[in-house]
């Protein structure tokens, strides 16, 4: 049986020409180019909390390092190193080889290095460490929406709630409609090149992890500031588009988790220069509303009338 040694020289590791030393010693040694500031994020998914423990290695490896990039997303940052740590109820090299197979192809599509991690036996736990770099001062925050933004989505929501409510026999699609949910689901597209491109244009930001009434909702915390938002004018996955009417599609829409788009805000006279630079990079973007001075989280419906929602997200402590 291979050691762990074995597995990680075989699966994880590749040369790291921008560290100064990678895998192979007792920690990474990296140094972020002058006038830049480290951005550091980790994420942990864990069987049975965030994914089954039957799904997809290769889909599983993409969104380990996926809603990691995200986070490097919402701060304008660009993506450099990972460190991945792994236990595993077995060393199972066919399941080690897709997996590091999905991870590894995303990593390269944003060149990003992996310089490090740890692997152990136990439950089917995955954790990712990522750094990145900004513009020193630039980054992107929460706390730092003004009043009178507008605020913005990028992509489409709600199509990885209903992808999961289709696995468990929740909701009912049509065949290429949760095919289309599961690929967000399952492999999501951070967006790291908007995210670049908002510097300078965006005031605040967020990924869209926990949901949009969640995670806006951490913004306004941060900021100290409330919000309005027009359930006409959110952008929808198709299969949430056409069941719009049906409470658990509205919930994935406005509270479900795993879109990792972005949300963020800016001056309404950027507006232009936004929608520009989405374009630029090839990102939709729409405008759903703005920021308000007096505290709270409003969403009204397409006839204006304020919608009684819960805006709590997912919480794995809440136990929704």
């Amino acid at each position: 049986m291979a050691s762990e040694f074995d597995l990680i020289a075989r699966y994880f590791t590749r040369p790291t020409p921008s560290a100064r030393l990678g895998v192979g010693d007792d920690a990474a040694l990296l140094a972020p180019e002058p006038g830049f500031e480290l951005a550091v994020s980790s994420d942990m998914l864990v069987a049975g909390t965030h994914f089954f423990a039957d799904a997809d290695p290769v889909a599983l490896g993409h969104k380990a390092l996926a809603v990691n990039l995200s986070d490097l997303a919402a701060m304008g940052a660009r993506p450099r190193w990972a460190l991945l740590a792994l236990a595993l109820p077995e060393a199972d090299e066919a399941w080690l080889e897709q997996f590091s197979s999905g991870f590894l192809a995303l990593a390269d599509a944003h060149g990003v290095e992996l310089v490090g991690g740890d692997t152990t036996r136990g439950p089917l736990n995955l954790s990712v460490t990522i750094l990145g770099e900004v513009e020193a001062g630039q980054a992107l925050r929460r706390d730092a929406a003004q009043a009178g933004d507008d605020i913005w989505v990028s992509g489409e929501l709600g199509g990885a709630a209903l992808g999961l409510a289709w696995l468990k026999g929740e909701l009912a699609l049509e065949a290429n409609e949760a095919a289309d949910c599961l690929d967000r689901l399952q492999r999501p597209r951070p967006r790291l090149a908007l995210g670049r491109a908002l510097l300078g244009l965006a005031h605040a930001a967020i990924d869209i992890s926990d949901g949009l009434l969640a995670d806006l909702g951490h913004i306004l915390e941060r900021s100290r500031l409330g919000a309005q938002l027009h359930l006409a004018s959110l952008p929808l996955a198709q299969a949430a588009a056409r069941r719009l009417e049906q409470p658990q599609v509205l919930r994935a829409v406005v509270a479900g988790g795993d879109d990792y788009e972005l949300c963020f805000t800016a001056p309404p006279a950027q507006a232009a220069q936004v929608l520009q630079a989405a374009a630029a990079v090839g990102v939709p973007v729409a405008r759903v509303g703005s920021i308000t001075a007096e505290p709270g989280l409003a969403l009204f419906d397409a006839h204006g009338g304020l919608m009684p929602m819960d805006a709590g997200g997912f919480d794995h402590f809440a136990g929704r």
